[in-house]
């Protein structure tokens, strides 16, 4: 990123480490938190972080101390904006309370819209940004997936519920709709997706991945979308009668969450 550095914000994490046995382990210990800032700043040629995430609550450590930690940090010039990742809305106030926190990571789309209830307006109250990740249910809601859609041996999406051949069979019904709405504003079911979650709040900025430089074009083309206000009405109350079948996670991978 060095050649490039006053023309982009760079967001990364911390609170993951590799054990002796090569497996993830959480751990945002304050020194920890130190160490894995010195190196993404090694890593990434810059002299300060723009956007510093806790990856994932750590439930051994106090938040206070997370948020103390990033505070010390900021205060010496190395991060510029603390932001917390799938944390629970009672963790985010308490986060809040000793660091302003910036941005809350959390998946957010047509098919996961549990943040409507808590999150969103916890985030609204204390001036707080959401980036939505999957926005795009994780391809799902492009289009480009169906019932018949072989994954390749290693996709995280192969130990997902939701993606079992029955869920994505019945959770067909969500992408048909988005696919009517994209044929009737010329645009890409991606698209529509990605417009409907810009319209939710004017403080959600949404990170869909891609591999190709293609699909990075059409994901930015979604921001110049503007959907009326009957259609967003109309896309949203046939969403939300849609019961979408199966879980986002695993059972052991949602009890690491914060939520």
């Amino acid at each position: 990123m060095a050649p490039v550095r006053d023309r982009v914000v760079i967001a990364t994490k911390f609170g993951l480490r590799i054990d002796d046995h090569g497996a993830q382990v959480q751990d945002s210990r304050p020194e920890q938190i130190r160490d894995g800032v010195e190196g993404s700043l090694r890593r990434l040629r810059t002299d300060t972080i723009d956007l510093l995430y806790q990856h994932r609550v750590d439930p051994n450590v106090p938040i206070e101390d997370v948020a103390g930690a990033v505070k010390d940090l900021i205060a010496a010039g190395k991060v510029r904006h603390f932001g917390l990742s799938e944390a629970g809305t009672g963790t985010i106030r308490r986060a809040h309370a000793v660091q302003p926190v910036t941005a809350v990571q959390s998946e957010y789309s047509l098919w996961w819209r549990r943040p409507e209830a808590d999150l969103l307006p916890v985030l609204e109250e204390l001036g707080i940004g959401l980036v939505p990740f999957s926005p795009l249910g994780k391809g799902f809601l492009t289009g480009a997936i169906d019932a018949s859609t072989n994954f390749t041996p290693g996709d995280f999406r192969t130990i997902v519920p939701r993606f079992s051949e029955a869920a994505r069979g019945a959770n067909q019904a969500l992408v048909d709709l988005i696919r009517i709405t994209a044929e009737r504003v010329h645009a890409t079911p991606a698209q529509v997706a990605l417009a409907w979650l810009l319209s939710q709040r004017p403080w959600i900025v949404p990170i869909p991945g891609t591999t190709k430089a293609e699909r990075l074009a059409e994901n930015l083309a979604a921001a110049d979308l503007a959907l009326s206000m009957d259609e967003l009405r109309q896309l949203d109350e046939a969403a939300s009668a849609i019961e979408i079948e199966g879980d986002r996670y695993p059972p052991a991978l949602e009890a690491r969450t914060g939520l």
